[in-house]
């Protein structure tokens, strides 16, 4: 299939998979393959017996993964390190790692794949454990007041504008990018992520964008169907919004309480909440034919408050007045939204980061696995030309995923480069974390993160661990499609980004409290409080830097 012809079904909200159904015959099947998910599997694994060892710990179906769990996969997984780092030989040395502890997730996780490399190389770690609400608070705080307390820092490609630019980080040695092999990251996680000016700072342990996870049997279910008219899973935000305010009143399919349509989290959760009301507003505000969706490149001039953005705050004022949503959602923040209701089975769908995918089915807290589908996020049937000041109606609709927060990774800072020793076991502890085979159980189980990696997309491993085969498909083919989209959304590592982020959430509350007037009055007051923070961190700069990080110069 010719590239063009390929771009040009993207952005109408083809999937990969929609592609394949139209192959005329198994070898068109077998070429579009090759050329698609196909491709990212790369060469053979280096240890396929290793990887399916891990693959089948605890085993999919088998329930949420222990810290017992964590330290087998971290003790199989320290081939790497024993190859640079002589047992014991950081005996004495003591480390300082902060990250984040929501979800029982994150620093979790790493404390036990870590444990086994403390007892190898004799190093000890302390740790500062923080909930998403308080990240980005915390950290700006030992920016700004020059206190860095920890050597390892958890943080995503966003906060390199705040970290890289002022000297804090140390830059990657060598010997860490060959034994993470970063070849192998999928391309939109390739430089200039995680870099600054020219060096390399990121050990990439997560790729970021939102998908959309949608449950099936409010597809199936005759009441619900006869209800909404719809039996497919919605494709645009115009039609996601009509099933939700037409679900009203019905049974939900398993739990047989009341019925949801979206789940919108209309509480803030430290500036990650703005990502949710971004999956809305980059259908209506990425045109195809700019890079620009957040900002104006040429004035910092927020488009925060342009008809797209305020089409996409209307609509959940609109499902808010229509009592769409379940009771008191104006307290359901994203964690709520994923954890407590849609695994938990309320509500019919949601966008969030792509891990949703791997907890349906390995998380004990998910009753959704069976019934869940997965696609790139909606798209919409109008798209808002910010050159024009128009509004066009493409054929097939605009689609823009969310790529959202360019995943976690593990940094070193520079308060662990004064000793050498003590500086090659930081960044020894950060390549165990980020190693190729650990990052696959990463991807597959309860982590916090999802695939990033191109050999994260050979099925059949997943299929060994217990997945299905039709499940995997649909699931790892909702993130490829996102990160491989022509008109993706892609956010941009300036500084003072979470203070953007940030301060949005505390006037979009305001809005959904009915504070503000309108839904441009809110739109308004987020622009105004943006163009603020532009100015105390300096214009000029930041223009310079929103160019780079949207490839502009």
């Amino acid at each position: 299939m010719k590239v063009g012809l390929y771009d040009q079904l993207m952005r109408r909200g083809a999937t990969r998979r929609d592609v394949l159904k139209g192959a005329a015959s198994m070898a068109a099947l077998s070429a579009a393959s090759a050329a698609g998910l196909g491709a990212l599997a790369g060469p053979a694994m280096a240890d396929e017996a290793l990887r399916a060892q891990i693959l089948q710990i605890p085993g999919v179906g088998a329930g949420s993964p222990t810290d017992a769990d964590w330290q087998k996969v971290g003790e199989l997984c320290l081939g790497a390190t024993k190859a640079s780092v002589k047992e014991g030989e950081f005996a004495g040395i003591e480390l300082t790692f902060m990250g984040l502890n929501n979800q029982n997730l994150h620093n979790f996780l790493f404390r036990g794949f870590l444990k086994p490399w403390e007892t190898y190389t004799g190093a000890k770690i302390s740790w500062i454990d923080l909930a998403q609400a308080d990240y980005n608070a915390r950290l700006q705080q030992s920016i700004a007041t020059g206190t860095v307390d920890f050597d390892i820092l958890e943080m995503g490609a966003p906060f390199e504008g705040d970290t890289a630019s002022k000297g804090l980080l140390d830059e990657m040695p060598d010997w860490v990018k060959t034994q993470v092999d970063m070849d192998d990251l999928v391309e939109y996680l390739k430089p200039p992520v995680g870099t600054w000016d020219g060096k390399t700072y990121r050990v990439t342990v997560d790729g970021d964008c939102h998908t959309l996870s949608f449950r099936k049997d409010y597809l199936t279910d005759s009441a619900i169907s006869g209800a909404t008219g719809m039996t497919t899973m919605p494709k645009t935000w115009q039609q996601m919004d009509e099933f939700s305010k037409k679900i009203k009143g019905q049974k939900d399919p398993l739990t047989g309480l009341p019925a949801f349509g979206f789940l919108d989290p209309l509480k803030g959760w430290g500036g990650f909440g703005f990502y949710f009301l971004e999956d809305r507003a980059s259908a209506y505000a990425k045109h195809p034919s700019d890079p620009a969706w957040l900002f104006d490149p040429d004035t910092m001039k927020p488009r925060v408050n342009n008809p797209a953005w305020v089409q996409a705050i209307q609509d959940v004022m609109d499902l808010i007045a229509a009592g769409a949503y379940p009771a008191d959602q104006i307290n359901a923040d994203p964690g709520t939204t994923a954890f407590q209701q849609f695994l938990a089975g309320t509500g019919a769908g949601l966008c969030w980061w792509g891990d949703v995918g791997s907890m349906a089915r390995t998380s004990n807290t998910s009753v959704v696995g069976d019934v869940v589908e997965f696609s790139i996020n909606p798209g919409s049937d109008r798209v808002y030309n910010s050159k024009t000041g128009e509004w066009e109606t493409p054929e097939g609709g605009n689609f823009a995923p969310n790529m959202a927060f360019l995943g976690w990774g593990v940094y070193v800072t520079k308060r662990a480069a004064g000793d050498e020793n003590k500086r090659k076991a930081a960044w020894s502890a950060a390549a165990h974390l980020g190693g190729k085979d650990l990052s696959l159980w990463t991807s597959a189980y309860p982590s916090g993160f999802q695939p990033y990696r191109k050999s994260h997309f050979n099925f059949d491993e997943w299929e060994k661990a217990g997945y299905d085969r039709a499940y995997i498909e649909d699931y790892l083919g909702s993130n490829a499609d996102s990160y491989n989209h022509p008109n993706a959304a892609i956010e941009p590592r300036i500084p003072g980004i979470f203070q953007y982020y940030s301060v949005a959430e505390d006037e979009l509350a305001k809005g959904y409290a009915g504070q503000y007037k309108s839904a441009q009055e809110t739109a308004d007051a987020i622009a105004a409080a943006w163009e603020k923070i532009t100015d105390q961190i300096g214009r000029d700069s930041q223009i310079k830097l929103y160019k780079a990080s949207l490839g502009m110069s």
